[in-house]
């Protein structure tokens, strides 16, 4: 994906403004994230001197070990900027710190082996760290971000195990996913093309159904933030899905064998279909319904979150249908134009008469006036009416009359009641009878 449509699509999903929450367990690499996206994205687009200065003062604290640097919730930089990638690229950025949940074998959060106080915007008093992690972090998840990057580790940027992890990671995914707030995980590891990375990141992605990048976050490029942007701008919900059918297959009755089975089919796989992500999946289930012969993804529209898919069937499906409907076996275009052709004419036939036919059902007769292609014009006549000279035109044309008569068929029977085999058949018109012999 170009790296400028990434900003404009998520931007346009969230109203033009990318607060982006990092959150996940205490020491996992979070403030180091940040401050990286700020050097490499934020800070060189900001052309005000003074707003980058400072930015730059707003960065976080990061730094190695068990010990806890970040104490409180911080937005960085503390107001939205105002960025200008490209012309399609403008948005409003900013992103929000947080403590974290604390793990075990954390340091900072104690003190002489008492739970650390520490004052907060959210009470008066002094409460333990502990909570007011977990406050802040929460707020950061449900109020302060339109979009959220969960940063764990495999344990190793730290001293901590990855076992330590395991819960403040599957609780802070737990309550993203709650709120459906579209997010993707960062794995923070100094080994991101290991073999043990890759397979944790597989088994993270089994867990929880959420994109997983791999990244030592202390030295991501300008590419890798692209890469993790994207992921979340897949993980955002699809609000349509539109779907191109053969015009003929559209003709047809819903209740049709072949368009029930495919609608079915759809509408089976479609459900599925929940974020983004999910259409390269859908469109692998689309090839497998019968029938279906091409399956194509003619458009995807990120920052509206549709995507327009175009099914064709077999060739031979059209022939088979229109022999079904008309009784004409066709069995090609030669066929086919051939019966148009001819059907075509006796329309032509069908449409002098049809108003006469229709006239004959309601009231017993019908006319069928001439053509004015058919009328005759006689030689004109040149008459005298006293002083005064004209001249007589005449024509004439075919017309059809169209009555309707009952016809009684009668079979005589013998005194027994015993039906014989008729002789003749006797027809009434009218007052007319006609005397049919029967072989």
């Amino acid at each position: 994906m170009e790296k400028y449509s990434i900003y404009s699509d998520i931007a346009q999903r969230t109203q033009g403004d990318i607060y982006i929450g990092v959150v996940g367990p205490v020491r996992t690499g979070k403030s180091t994230l940040i401050k990286r996206m700020m050097d490499l994205l934020v800070l060189p687009n900001i052309e005000n001197t003074y707003k980058k200065e400072r930015a730059k003062d707003e960065l976080p604290q990061s730094g190695s070990g068990k010990t806890i640097t970040t104490t409180e919730p911080k937005f960085v930089p503390n107001e939205a900027v105002e960025l200008v990638l490209k012309e399609n690229a403008s948005f409003r950025l900013r992103m929000i710190d947080c403590v974290g949940y604390l793990v075990k074998g954390a340091l900072g959060h104690q003190e002489d082996g008492q739970p650390r106080m520490v004052n907060t915007p959210w009470f008066e008093k002094q409460i333990p760290f502990e909570e007011a992690a977990e406050i802040g972090t929460k707020k950061v998840i449900q109020e302060h971000s339109t979009i959220g990057l969960v940063v764990t580790t495999d344990g190793s940027i730290t001293e901590i195990e990855r076992e330590n992890y395991l819960e403040a990671e599957e609780r802070v995914i737990n309550e993203l996913k709650e709120i459906n707030k579209p997010f993707a995980i960062v794995l923070n590891s100094i080994y991101p093309d290991g073999e043990e990375a890759l397979t944790l990141k597989d088994s993270l992605e089994e867990k929880y159904g959420v994109s997983v990048v791999i990244k030592d976050c202390a030295k991501m490029g300008i590419n890798d933030i692209h890469e993790i942007l994207e992921n979340v701008l897949f993980e955002f919900p699809i609000t349509e899905i539109n779907f191109n059918l053969p015009g003929w297959l559209e003709s047809i009755e819903s209740g049709h064998w072949l368009k029930s089975s495919i609608m079915k089919g759809i509408k089976g796989i479609a459900a599925e279909a929940r974020r983004l992500k999910n259409i390269e999946g859908m469109l692998t289930g689309l090839k497998e319904i019968e029938n279906l012969k091409k399956v194509t993804l003619e458009n995807i529209k990120m920052g509206e979150g549709s995507a327009l898919i175009d099914l064709a069937t077999d060739e031979g499906l059209f022939y088979k249908v229109l022999q079904e409907k008309t009784g004409y076996e066709i069995e090609g275009d030669h066929q086919l134009l051939g019966l148009v052709t001819e059907l075509a004419r006796a329309k032509r036939e069908f449409v002098k008469v049809e108003r006469a036919l229709q006239d004959v059902k309601d009231i017993g007769y019908g006319l069928v006036p001439p053509a004015l292609e058919e009328l005759a014009l006689e030689e004109p006549e040149i008459f005298r009416h006293g002083n005064q000279f004209g001249v007589k035109l005449r024509a004439n044309a075919p017309s059809l009359h169209i009555d309707r008569d009952k016809m009684m068929l009668g079979f005589p029977r013998d005194t027994n009641n015993i039906i014989k085999p008729p002789t003749r058949i006797n027809i009434k018109v009218k007052d007319i009878e006609i005397l049919l012999p029967v072989a």
